[in-house]
């Protein structure tokens, strides 16, 4: 498809820039409502990026995908995984193996500790199973709010939170959902806006708009399905 094309269907129905930054004052609830619709459609099959078959290996990999990339915990789980089935076996291994395993994906000191402090958690409080409540799941080693989301959302089909990475803080912000960087009150924000039962779809949907269109460094307004709903739009 060439650029013209490209441009020309995005821009299709839509509203002129100036008419965008007008059209941006509709109540937030209402755009909330066709940013979500939009973005279902461009991208039906949005999903949690971490590869993983159970509860426990989510919430490994989601303590492992801090400050690395989805590519490379996907690369060291797989081993990972088939080494430590169960949480006991993080309980029990030897820090230095555990370091080894997780040295690619950075601070992997304090990720090994994380990983065996939750292994050793979850047998001695919750029979090596993973939790399914916010404050358990919170008082994990290494689990924050943002982990706990991941968690809820994508193994138990529990839409309590929503996740806010940068992608999701970013898009929310540039879209005028809220003028935040805390995490926390960005997620505030946009509970407050977005359909509880959308909650997990919402973060899937904006990672993978960060990631094809919308992207930090150098966003395609001309070929964003959200171009005159965007206070931010640049054409």
């Amino acid at each position: 498809m060439t650029a013209t094309k490209s441009k020309n269907r995005a821009t299709a129905g839509r509203l002129t820039p100036g008419k965008a930054r007008r059209e941006s004052k509709r109540s937030r609830g209402e755009r909330t409502q066709e940013i979500l619709e939009r973005l279902r459609h461009q991208y039906p099959d949005a999903h949690c990026a971490l590869h993983h078959s159970s509860a426990l290996e989510l919430l490994v990999a989601t303590i492992l995908s801090a400050q690395c990339t989805d590519k490379r915990v996907n690369e060291v789980t797989p081993a990972l995984f088939a080494r430590f089935p169960a949480a006991a076996d993080y309980a029990d291994v030897p820090i230095a193996e555990l370091e080894e395993m997780v040295r690619s994906t950075g601070f992997f000191r304090n990720k090994s500790r994380s990983l065996k402090g939750l292994g050793q958690a979850l047998v001695a409080e919750h029979h090596g199973e993973v939790p399914k409540t916010m404050k358990e799941l919170n008082a994990l080693p290494g689990v924050g709010r943002k982990t706990a989301n991941v968690v809820l959302g994508n193994a138990f089909g529990i839409d309590e939170g929503l996740v806010v990475d940068t992608h999701v803080g970013r898009i929310a912000r540039k879209l005028g959902l809220t003028s935040e960087k805390d995490p926390v009150k960005v997620e505030r924000d946009l509970m407050k806006l977005v359909p509880q039962s959308a909650w997990t779809l919402w973060a899937h949907l904006l990672i993978y708009h960060g990631r094809a269109v919308c992207k930090a460094r150098r966003p395609a307004c001309e070929d964003c399905v959200l171009l005159d709903l965007c206070p931010s739009a640049e054409v």
